[in-house]
């Protein structure tokens, strides 16, 4: 396994093979047959390109009264608890007692993207965000801490796996497009990303 370092995020390649995709895959459907997938608005009303869900004690919500964490799926029903299969990749790879309080699930169809933006509703940004990436591969950009200047990207293939913290924690990143048809593990295609976040 390959790791690169682009400023300050750590981008694990191929940390999860076949096998082990597969393994998170099946916990994902699960979460999501509790949970199902639902398309948030932003705060100026237009509709997000990637349907979401999430698992642990909060998701991560969007509407007209802003970006916030909530403690209930849409239709009220509690998330799912965060499964083991996924909280052993944020085990391996942070070695921190701290467990997350969040596994936000996005799914990027065709056409769907996500702009440039920093993860910042959470308490207290000392914790990483750990990013795991199922399915078609994404052209992920990052830039910098504030808005403006050059950009890097790269493509994230399935099983890649992105830990940001210290310096990256408040790096503006972003999905640009997906590349379909690139992976197999998703019957329909598509892909899933998995952002893993310590909350409170």
């Amino acid at each position: 396994m390959t790791v690169l370092r682009v400023r300050g995020f750590e981008i694990h390649k191929e940390w999860l093979d076949g096998a082990a995709q597969m393994r998170v895959l099946e916990a994902v459907r699960a979460v999501v047959a509790k949970a199902p997938l639902f398309r948030p608005d932003t705060p100026y009303g237009k509709q997000m390109s990637v349907r979401m869900s999430a698992a642990g004690e909060y998701g991560w919500f969007s509407d007209r009264a802003g970006y916030r964490y909530v403690a209930a799926h849409p239709t009220g029903v509690a998330w799912p608890a965060i499964p083991p299969a996924v909280l052993e990749i944020w085990d391996q790879l942070t070695g921190l007692a701290r467990q997350p309080e969040c596994c936000l699930i996005n799914y990027y169809g065709p056409g769907a993207r996500m702009g440039l933006h920093q993860d910042k509703d959470e308490a207290d940004f000392q914790w990483p965000v750990v990013s795991v990436s199922l399915g078609d591969e994404g052209l992920f950009r990052i830039g910098n801490t504030a808005r403006g200047g050059k950009t890097e990207s790269l493509w994230l293939r399935s099983g890649d796996v992105v830990v940001m913290g210290g310096d990256a924690r408040l790096t503006y990143h972003g999905v640009d497009r997906i590349r379909e048809g690139s992976s197999r593990l998703l019957p329909k295609g598509g892909r899933i990303n998995l952002t893993l976040r310590v909350v409170r």
